[in-house]
């Protein structure tokens, strides 16, 4: 689980710019739910960056679901994404 993490910290890195990041993987609080599948992810992304915070909300968030395009379809259930 920590590689899966490092993974998708150094792919917004490298694609983004991206001053700080913190990935907190809250898979753990949603066992149980009706579609809970233990092989997928539920991640909240806090991220620092101006380019980001110079975006409309949509458009910033737009750009970090494209760089994890591949992951959100098959390893990341849920993504909560908070830019500051």
């Amino acid at each position: 689980m920590k590689d899966f993490l490092k993974f998708i910290e150094n792919k917004i890195k490298e694609n983004l710019k991206i001053e700080k990041i913190e990935i907190i993987d809250n898979s753990k609080k949603h066992e149980g739910h009706k579609f809970f599948d233990a092989k997928r992810y539920h991640l909240s992304l806090n991220l620092e960056s101006q380019y980001l915070k110079s975006l409309s909300k949509i458009d910033a968030q737009r750009k970090v679901m494209k760089v994890l395009n591949k992951e959100l379809k098959d390893e990341i259930h849920a993504l909560e994404i908070n830019i500051r």
